[in-house]
């Protein structure tokens, strides 16, 4: 059984290591895209944003359909930041949002996960699956980010984590 405490702990560590990608990253280099049809650094890291706040805030609205053809303007209202934003307030929005929105859904109800939603892609699954989902979203985002910080020659935190914590245990 999934619980929701571990979902939202675990999507803040998600999102915690997300910004500071978006910290390590160079600024000047946020344009940077291994080839045409790939979203920016930049762009990956406020789609990031808006997507985690966006589906969970329509959630606890209580949208029951996600997706639709009114999709892009519900989820308009949720760019927090313009997209020439800066690296430092990108960061500082990404830990916040997820604060914030952590707090609300874990004081839903339980009958509020049961509820049954359709996803952006028609899928019926319950709001805790949802939540489960937009997680998800984040961290393949967050691999896209991190192959990028690789290609620029930086080790993302998450690896440097490992590393001295296996340095430390030899």
């Amino acid at each position: 059984m999934v619980r929701l405490e571990q979902v939202l702990d675990s999507w803040k560590t998600i999102r915690a290591d997300t910004a500071t990608a978006v910290e390590e990253f160079p600024s000047a280099e946020f344009s940077f895209k291994p080839c045409a049809e790939l979203m920016t650094f930049g762009q990956i890291a406020r789609h990031i944003l808006i997507a985690g706040h966006g589906l969970t805030g329509l959630l606890l609205e209580g949208y029951e359909h996600l997706g639709g053809p009114l999709f892009r303007e519900k989820m308009a209202r949720f760019a927090l930041v313009p997209p020439d934003v800066s690296a430092a307030d990108l960061a500082r929005e990404l830990r916040a949002t997820v604060e914030q929105r952590a707090i609300e859904l874990a004081a839903q109800p339980p009958d509020f996960y049961a509820g049954i939603v359709t996803r952006v892609d028609g899928a019926r699954v319950t709001r805790l699956e949802m939540l489960q989902f937009v997680k998800e979203h984040e961290l393949t985002h967050r691999a896209q980010l991190f192959l990028y910080m690789r290609m620029k020659g930086i080790v993302p935190a998450t690896t440097r984590r490992r590393l001295a914590k296996q340095a430390a245990a030899r």
